[in-house]
């Protein structure tokens, strides 16, 4: 394998530990509940899902579960929310 690639590879390996390092803008998931499956999108700092629960009150698990995931990855403006449970 080539030196240059070697370096690369530990590269990633560092940057994949230091999760600060990104910061999600927008992104849109398919999430598997329990019952059914619902898209999950994240835009211009604001949360969606397709569930009817979140269409009746702004949030759900699915929202709540994906900002768990991405802890420390999201913009600081959404880390507030985040922090509801």
């Amino acid at each position: 394998m080539k030196s240059s690639l070697i370096s690369k590879i530990e590269k990633a390996k560092r940057y994949a530990e230091e999760k600060e390092r990104v910061k999600f803008s927008d992104f849109k998931v398919d999430f598997q509940g329990e019952h059914d499956g619902y898209v999950v999108s994240y835009e211009q700092n604001k949360w969606n899902c397709s569930c009817l629960f979140f269409s009746l009150n702004g949030t759900c698990s699915h929202t709540m579960a994906m900002q768990r995931i991405l802890s420390g990855m999201l913009p600081v403006s959404d880390v507030s929310e985040a922090n509801c449970f």
